[in-house]
């Protein structure tokens, strides 16, 4: 784990969330110093500069202000002016559902919108290519049909308001309950 340093002493409750938010974000593919950074704007009480930062983390400025370029590109931080100050000041979306629903976006944008290409195009290549399989044909539909499943749930999810979003998260498996049972596996 990056390293917080003790010159800006940081309460223990909020030094373990940092590491761990880093942690998380790592395990889930995005840098490591990006999410600690995330972590402790979005428990900072006011803005924070890049230099406030660096020295909370024991981070390279460099770092940071890189790691501040990705995270203003996924729209979880912004800029705010200080009046009397020149320097950028950063703070963090403190809505979690909003953070929640930036970064689900994020990740449809780069990781669900490319793959539903590819695999619209590699469907329709081996539709047309003698040499592949009926069973890969097959599978590479599937994946596809699933892809494609997956993509129009998150939309709906996108225009159910909020509490009835928590609701419906909040019933969980009972949701199952209400639905007619089907003896097939994943099937629509």
């Amino acid at each position: 784990m990056t390293e917080i340093s003790d010159k800006k002493k940081l309460p223990d409750a909020v030094k373990r969330f940092v590491l761990h938010w880093g942690d998380m974000g790592d395990q889930w593919g995005v840098n490591r110093s990006v999410s600690q950074i995330h972590g402790l704007l979005y428990l900072a009480e006011r803005p924070m500069t890049a230099e406030d930062i660096a020295e909370a983390l024991g981070m390279a400025r460099s770092n940071v202000s890189n790691s501040l370029k990705e995270l203003l590109s996924w729209n979880l931080i912004r800029r705010v002016p200080i009046l009397g100050d020149r320097r950028d000041h950063f703070e963090a979306e403190t809505d979690i559902w909003e953070v929640a629903a930036r970064i689900a976006a994020g990740r449809k944008e780069r990781e669900i919108d490319p793959a539903i290409a590819a695999l619209r195009a590699c469907v329709s290549d081996a539709a047309d290519d003698p040499a592949i399989s009926a069973v890969a044909s097959k599978r590479l539909k599937e994946m596809l049909a699933f892809t494609e499943l997956a993509e129009r749930w998150y939309t709906q999810m996108l225009k159910v308001p909020r509490p009835r979003l928590v609701a419906l998260i909040r019933l969980g498996e009972k949701v199952v309950n209400l639905l007619p049972s089907g003896k097939s596996r994943g099937g629509e």
